[in-house]
């Protein structure tokens, strides 16, 4: 679907019209690409004095190919650098803030390179959560993070997208890995959509690829709901990150399953998952073909639109059904049968419906708030079992089901966030991967929104 809108404000006289009207100015985003950089500039790396992420991040930075500049800690926070550098990044480890006196030093360092990032830079916050800090007083500081990382967000503009991820403090080998995984997806073209989100790092068990140009080589990945859209971009992601994708859907969607299963070459699975003996043939497909499977990508879903009071019964229970129900259902026989090894992911597709609401879905609503409680109850549950489990919230996204919306619902969608554009299939597809990479177990029980920091819900 074209946002001819965002193709007019490209073009000369578009960029002088929205220069002088002041309106919506939708930036042509960094998405990523095999062999691209992980940054278009140098990185600004900056630390408040007892800080304990400096010095790994600088590491992490250097071994992806990015030389990073630190701030010299004797200026206060102040950087000794050459005012015109123009940086692909801004980080800075705030952990050794510890009350709230201490946040003078997130303006002495952003204050005077707030407007030095290229266009689609990134800004990235490392923190210490909240519950795991010291003091009351080290606990509200590190709280304040995250206004000023979703503030940045919104003020920064030109495609710059800013985040606050919180890392254990009673970290393993598997924090530093998954600290290095969040870096690359959140500095890189990957996360183009993603902003204004508060990401947690913890413990677990997690393994750096021999490649991170293919950092799910040798995993086997379930996707449902692949014959199109999201999950077609999705299985397209995974299979060139080096995974054995096994995409199904249901069998109506067959030809258009077959057509991603042979394009990518994967294997396809015509399944409804609402039949009462779905889960359980799948597993028996999964263990008879390939022994196990290492990420499963909960997909699948419909939407049936009506407000409750017209709504009739047949729709409620259709969409909680194969929104919710069905991935209760198919975690239950995974893990039964041990089939989701140590070391394996489960992400769900929630949606940031289930976050705000929304007029006219309280089935789909309900059904999507319930992926998250999924998340949070499953995580703990789980992590004594070395798996992980997260979900994305996706926003207005670019797909033939927003493609129906009304114009007038359709271009406040896409604009009502910091990027005023709509995301692409691709964007919630990068996200799903980082969270299935065996580099990413540490990070667990998150709800990542790609919504571009959409202005509705939290």
């Amino acid at each position: 679907m074209t946002d001819r809108y965002a193709s007019f404000v490209q073009s000369g006289a578009g960029r002088a019209l929205v220069k002088r009207l002041g309106l919506p100015d939708p930036p042509r985003l960094r998405r990523h690409r095999p062999g691209d950089p992980l940054l278009p500039g140098p990185a600004l790396l900056g630390t408040a004095a007892g800080g304990r992420l400096a010095e790994p991040v600088g590491r992490i930075l250097r071994a992806a190919g990015v030389e990073p500049t630190t701030a010299d800690p004797a200026a206060g926070g102040d950087v000794a650098v050459d005012a015109d550098t123009r940086f692909g990044a801004l980080l800075y480890d705030a952990t050794g803030i510890t009350d709230s006196t201490g946040l003078r030093h997130l303006y002495d360092f952003f204050h005077p390179y707030a407007r030095s990032l290229h266009t689609s830079g990134r800004v990235v916050v490392l923190g210490t959560p909240p519950e795991q800090c010291a003091t009351p007083r080290e606990a509200t500081a590190q709280r304040a993070l995250e206004g000023l990382t979703r503030s940045i967000g919104k003020e920064f503009g030109r495609g710059v997208t800013a985040q606050l991820v919180y890392v254990t403090a009673d970290g393993d080998a598997g924090t530093a890995t998954s600290l290095e995984a969040t870096l690359r997806f959140l500095l890189s073209g990957r996360s183009a959509y993603v902003s204004g989100q508060v990401i947690r790092v913890g413990t677990g068990p997690a393994t750096a690829p021999a490649d991170w140009d293919r950092p799910l080589d040798g995993q086997v990945v379930l996707v449902t709901g692949a014959a199109r859209g999201i999950g077609a971009a999705l299985a397209r992601v995974l299979a060139r990150d080096g995974a054995q994708v096994v995409v199904l859907d249901i069998p109506e969607a067959g030809d258009e399953l077959a057509a991603v299963a042979n394009e990518i070459g994967g294997t396809a699975v015509q399944l409804d998952l609402t039949a009462p003996n779905a889960a359980t043939r799948l597993a028996d497909h999964l263990a008879a073909r390939h022994g196990r499977v290492d990420v499963v990508v909960h997909n699948a879903g419909i939407t049936r639109d009506k407000t409750i009071a017209r709504m009739n019964v047949d729709r409620w229970t259709q969409v909680i059904d194969v929104n919710l129900s069905s991935q209760e259902r198919i975690n239950d026989v995974l893990l039964e049968r041990e089939l989701i090894p140590l070391g394996g992911r489960i992400v769900s597709v929630s949606s940031i419906a289930g976050i705000a609401g929304n007029r006219g879905q309280t089935n789909y609503a309900t059904s999507k708030a319930g992926v998250i409680g999924l998340v949070d109850s499953l995580a703990p549950a789980l992590a004594g079992r070395g798996i992980s489990v997260n979900a994305v919230a996706p926003g207005f996204i670019e797909t033939r089901l927003t493609a129906r919306i009304p114009l007038a619902l359709r271009e406040a969608g896409r604009r009502m966030n910091s990027m005023s554009q709509g995301g692409l299939p691709v964007d919630v597809a990068e996200t799903i991967g980082w969270l299935a990479w065996p580099a990413s177990g540490a990070v667990s029980g998150n709800v990542v929104r790609v919504c571009g920091q959409s202005l509705l819900g939290a």
